[in-house]
């Protein structure tokens, strides 16, 4: 399975009383799929899927399936800390038509699992039993535990792991996976503001909350890329860079959903304890995504 291109790990849309807003998916889901993004990631980070109930994470792989189009490749967030949750999700998910699940570092118990052994026996253990491919996720900023490039490496020889999400932003490490996993392995990354990098150094492709809010930018990125136009990818690169981390490292999930909300999509509220912006970070958000629209 080639996990080539842009995929925006989509937001969770919430209405005024928070709830799922269920024709809002409909909404954003309409728009991307007219737009060249190889597919779709439902309950990442992104989509707050830590502040989602089992159910509710369900009804979101429903829903967006019933939207997506056809041509759309699924990618299932199914990460949890223990293995049984993990391959329920991913089970009940694939039954709807998801082709890979992406599987996040465990991390609550970081005294015990924040070694290379223990995320190899987790990946092996979830990937022994899971009916789709696995990508495993690691986001360090996030989560406070970081998988050892040495042990992605060995991991991409489990037939049933593909890929890896990589969204530390360490170029470096990058290159280091790309070069030592098995051949066939997809090294993604995560990080919009080093995206033409990675991919002038071998990543196969980006999964990318900015993507929801400004894809068209990304999507030029990875076809300047495709094209080996490497002066335009970066031209676009330094052109979201401002805007990127904006909505990725300063204001996060809060931030992109506003942007979105500029720029056609609807983003909504977040789910406390995540915060509504100030007014001074709207306007910066504002200035940063003017002729990024479209």
């Amino acid at each position: 399975m080639k996990l080539h291109g842009i995929f925006p790990p989509i937001t969770t849309p919430f209405n005024a009383d928070g709830e799922i807003y269920e024709a809002k998916v409909a909404h954003n889901v309409g728009k991307w799929n007219r737009l060249g993004l190889a597919g779709f990631v439902v309950c990442g980070s992104t989509g707050e899927s830590v502040h989602l109930t089992f159910e509710e994470k369900l009804r979101m792989f429903e829903l967006v399936a019933k939207h997506a189009a056809p041509e759309k490749l699924l990618l299932c967030g199914t990460g949890a800390e223990s293995v049984k949750e993990t391959l329920e999700l991913t089970r009940r998910a694939a039954e709807m038509g998801y082709k890979a699940a992406m599987v996040r570092t465990p991390h609550y118990y970081k005294n015990l699992v924040n070694n290379g052994p223990a995320q190899a026996l987790y990946f092996r253990a979830v990937a022994d039993q899971s009916p789709v491919p696995v990508m495993i996720y690691n986001w360090p900023q996030a989560t406070g535990v970081d998988i050892p490039a040495v042990t992605v490496a060995e991991l991409s020889h489990h037939p049933n792991i593909i890929a890896i999400k990589e969204s530390s932003g360490n170029l470096e490490k990058v290159m280091q996976m790309i070069r030592d996993s098995k051949p066939g392995f997809q090294v993604l990354v995560g990080s919009a503001p080093t995206l033409a990098p990675s991919l002038a150094v071998g990543a196969a492709g980006a999964v990318l909350a900015y993507a929801n809010a400004a894809p068209y930018s990304v999507i030029a990125i990875w076809e300047a890329h495709r094209q080996r136009e490497f002066d335009a990818a970066m031209d676009w690169q330094r052109r979201i860079s401002r805007a990127a981390v904006l909505v990725t490292v300063k204001y996060g999930i809060p931030g992109l959903k506003y942007a979105m909300d500029l720029n056609g999509y609807y983003g909504g509220p977040c789910r406390l304890p995540l915060a509504p912006l100030q007014p001074e970070a709207k306007k910066e958000i504002e200035e940063a995504f003017q002729g990024l629209n479209g």
